[in-house]
């Protein structure tokens, strides 16, 4: 059995946590997966894995052999890439995720732009605001906005989000124009809310004035989980909220959204391109992180880092 292939399994069922998840993303066999850590573990005569019907976990003795076969294979890759010059000519599946209204606005659209600079890269987009596991998930790179709670990946900011507060004039005619933000928690409004995939908690709505900040839970109507779903629910008049201005442009132009609080404003959050520490930024990896540091450097709703 070829020894470098056995390494490079015995790495991705580390990473994905799952035999099915590692056999997977290397679309093998879970059976020939499972046949070469088996035969890994034979050949060094120590257990690496821990094994339950939920999870696999390393061992101590795997542990110390992941560490030192990931850094090995990370030179390879090195020494590959540069001998075939992959620099010039970046190539190859390229799995990243970005968040629904990232991805309908500002990806999406550039896409031909990125394809006429990369030919050659075959792009998995995977488009959910629910923040996904880069390791364990196989995930070349992320682009998520806000503050970012695992502290192990490497992050590049590429830009700031501004937003606004938003209803619909149908949702105006019939209950007014909320002067103070204290409006939308004492039951004289309703609004949007936005909650995480993660926690199931909402988002609070943070407004800014004059050196006073007021971060509000407020009551609501309707909850949602996804920024395109988000901005629907606004538009259909269910209520007030707070929503990226790159979302809100084309429905300020029409006329279907209108700014309300503008004197209160949310501070910018940051968006990041992330991608894990211990895997080899190649050179498609590296395309798609400086394409999208442009991308987002030039956009007119965004500011820069």
């Amino acid at each position: 059995m070829d020894q470098i292939q056995t390494m490079r399994v015995f790495v991705r069922v580390v990473e994905a946590g799952s035999f099915t998840k590692a056999a997977e993303s290397l679309a093998l066999p879970k059976g020939t997966v499972t046949k070469l850590v088996q035969h890994l573990e034979g050949r060094l005569k120590v257990k690496l894995l821990n094994r339950t019907t939920r999870r696999v976990t390393v061992t101590p003795d795997g542990a110390a052999y992941y560490e030192r076969t990931a850094r090995l294979l990370n030179d390879l890759d090195d020494i590959e890439a540069g001998m075939a010059n992959a620099q010039a000519s970046p190539s190859g599946r390229l799995r990243v995720d970005v968040g629904a209204s990232v991805a309908r606005h500002i990806v999406v659209p550039a896409l031909p732009g990125f394809y006429e600079r990369y030919p050659d890269i075959q792009l998995d987009l995977g488009v959910s605001d629910r923040v996904v596991d880069l390791i364990s998930d196989n995930v070349d790179a992320v682009i998520r906005v806000g503050d970012l709670t695992d502290q192990s990946l490497v992050a590049r900011r590429i830009g700031n989000l501004s937003l606004l507060t938003v209803a619909s004039p149908g949702y105006l005619k019939l209950h007014g124009t909320p002067l103070h933000p204290s409006e939308l928690e004492n039951g004289n409004h309703r609004t949007v809310s936005f909650f995480s995939s993660a926690t199931g908690r909402p988002h609070p709505h943070v407004f800014e004035k004059d050196g006073e900040t007021l971060e509000l839970t407020a009551r609501y109507k309707v909850a949602v989980n996804d920024s395109n779903a988000h901005t629907m629910a606004i538009l259909a008049g269910l209520g007030v909220s707070q929503t990226a201005v790159f979302a809100a442009a084309p429905y300020l132009a029409s006329g279907e959204l209108v700014e309300v609080l503008a004197d209160w404003k949310r501070p910018a959050l940051a968006v990041h391109v992330v991608y894990p520490p211990n895997r080899h930024l190649n050179a498609k990896t590296r395309a798609f992180v400086d394409w999208a540091a442009e991308l987002f450097a030039r956009h007119p709703h965004l500011t820069r880092p």
